[in-house]
């Protein structure tokens, strides 16, 4: 845990806010895999953790603003407990190191509401995302499942605060890409003709279990580069094949890196694979270059696809006018998601309460192919933290459907695209903090060009 004045000042910070009203926090409780004593890996809410502190099963907690009280509920520990689990802090005294002084029994939250309602004050909770969410707002509160109305300026006031990343969280975050980019170095000294992916996988897991910690997702690594989240690891790496690893470290503080990386399983890329590898090299240098306070990140996707474009055009894949092709969305067929997201305590920032909250503010997306997978989206502020991943893939049924239907047939040479259809995808991925004046790069770079690669290699 940071210090518990850390904490005292979120919650501060977020009573003024606000204004008014009871906000409740949701604490996550263990999950069974296949039987209740035989829990999933256990992992407490990101916005309860970012308040409180606390990562432990079986929490709920409220600000009562009105009442000025800090409350969290939860029960001690049976000797039951302590033989299973072995000696622990009281709770109270897990609580004090959050600064929170009032404890009161897990059941009494469902009486502590259910008077705050009576009284006529606000209830306001955030976007339930797991099935015991659902129940508890439907036991406290009477909220019918599908019914739930999360609080908007609860939302917002959250991601406000969560966004602008500190200094202690930046270094959190920081080494969790430093480990995150030796998990990727590991599998890149693994990957050879003959290996499993699992075995790739295995070699990645041991680098974070080596430093205590846990994965920020589930591992990616696949000769499938054009499945975007391939979490099958049963192929067998063969010459010629292009090995794309999506992985993160995920710190005792629960703060994440992510960082993706293809690699050719031969020592060299074919000439094929370097060209095209080298166009999204191209793509995520000037993405780099552009980011600064001031810019939004729409812009700086647009110049990754117009980057891919001319690439693309080069190579006979595409044709046409660019700025054209960028604005009909023609370009989404080789690079069909966003070119980044918000990263902090989540992988994917605060996805559960909206990326039209965290990344963008507010305004609507856009609904247009590739472009509606643009994570974030809007203006760039000092203290953000976001991944730059831009992408080219060959996905042979989205190939197939768009020439069966003749789409942007003026912006693609479908025959020239046939001949790619076994190449698979490229993803290269960073981590990056907006500083007052540019970027900094999180972590410390790993060989991402290909003579970089290829040196690496060798």
């Amino acid at each position: 845990m940071f210090s518990k004045e850390t904490y005292q000042n979120r919650r501060a910070s977020l009573k003024k806010t606000m204004g008014s009203g009871l906000l409740l926090f949701l604490g996550n409780d263990e999950a069974g895999c296949n039987y209740a004593g035989n829990t999933y890996p256990y992992r407490q809410d990101s916005t309860f953790l970012y308040f409180f502190g606390q990562p432990y099963a079986g929490l709920s907690a409220v600000i009562d603003i009105d009442d000025d009280r800090e409350i969290i509920f939860g029960d001690e520990l049976t000797m039951d407990d302590i033989i299973w689990m072995g000696t622990q802090p009281t709770l109270q005294e897990k609580c004090a190191s959050a600064g929170i002084r009032e404890l009161m029994p897990a059941s009494a939250v469902t009486d502590y509401l259910k008077k705050a309602q009576q009284k006529g004050q606000t209830v306001h909770y955030l976007p339930p995302y797991r099935p015991e969410h659902t129940l508890k707002l439907w036991n406290w509160l009477g909220v019918l499942p599908n019914e739930e109305k999360a609080s908007a300026a609860f939302i917002q006031a959250v991601v406000n605060l969560r966004n602008y990343k500190s200094e202690e969280e930046i270094a959190e975050i920081e080494k969790a890409c430093l480990i995150t980019a030796d998990m990727h170095l590991a599998a890149m000294r693994a990957i050879r003709p003959g290996v499993y992916e699992y075995e790739v996988v295995a070699a990645i897991e041991s680098v974070a279990a080596a430093q205590n910690c846990a994965l920020s997702f589930p591992i990616i690594a696949t000769i499938n580069g054009q499945t975007l989240h391939n979490h099958y690891h049963g192929n067998k790496v063969k010459s010629g094949d292009l090995f794309l690893v999506d992985a993160g470290a995920e710190t005792t503080l629960c703060y994440a890196g992510d960082m993706s990386s293809t690699t050719p399983a031969d020592h060299r890329f074919t000439a094929k694979q370097a060209d095209i590898y080298s166009i999204q090299t191209a793509m995520h240098d000037r993405s780099v270059e552009a980011l600064r306070p001031g810019v939004t990140f729409e812009e700086v996707y647009d110049i990754s696809a117009r980057v891919m474009i001319e690439g693309l055009k080069g190579l006979g894949l595409m044709c046409g006018d660019t700025e054209e092709a960028l604005a009909s969305g023609a370009y989404a067929l080789f690079y069909p998601h966003g070119l980044g997201h918000m990263m902090g305590l989540d992988v994917h920032d605060m996805e559960n309460l909206g990326e039209v909250y965290v990344g963008y503010g507010g305004r609507p997306k856009s609904k247009q192919f590739g472009r509606a997978s643009l994570r974030l989206g809007r203006t760039l502020e000092p203290g953000f933290v976001h991944t730059i991943e831009p992408g080219i893939y060959f996905i042979p049924e989205l190939i197939d459907q768009w020439k069966a239907e003749n789409k942007y047939s003026g912006f693609i040479d479908y025959e020239k695209v046939e001949t790619y259809k076994d190449f698979g995808g490229i993803r290269n991925e960073e981590d990056y903090l907006i500083t007052e004046t540019g970027a900094r790069l999180l972590g410390k770079r790993i060989p991402r060009t290909v003579e970089e690669v290829e040196a690496f290699r060798d």
